[in-house]
């Protein structure tokens, strides 16, 4: 076993990782960063299995344009961060 294919397998557990810790997390924000690492992961992972034109695609839509358009969604729905009791607190 060569070194790219340990790497490989090293991707491989912390998108799995990723992928459950996204479902774990309780904030919106946190969970768009995690989609975001996860998106970044599966670029590098089609770069290793030297399949340039996925990796391409998955960092333009996955790691770009859906975080994105997440992003803009959270900040329109209020939700980019900070505590609630905070938010409420400022409010009253």
């Amino acid at each position: 076993m060569d070194l790219t294919e340990i790497f490989k397998i090293l991707i491989m557990i912390v998108m799995i990782i990723c992928a459950i810790a996204t479902n774990l997390t309780k904030k919106l924000l946190t969970t768009v960063i995690i989609f975001m690492s996860y998106s970044s992961l599966m670029c590098i992972l089609w770069i290793l299995l030297e399949s340039p034109d996925l990796a391409i695609t998955e960092a333009a839509v996955g790691a770009g344009v859906t975080t994105i358009l997440f992003l803009v969604t959270l900040k329109k729905l209020g939700h980019t961060g900070g505590n609630e009791e905070e938010k409420e607190a400022g409010h009253e």
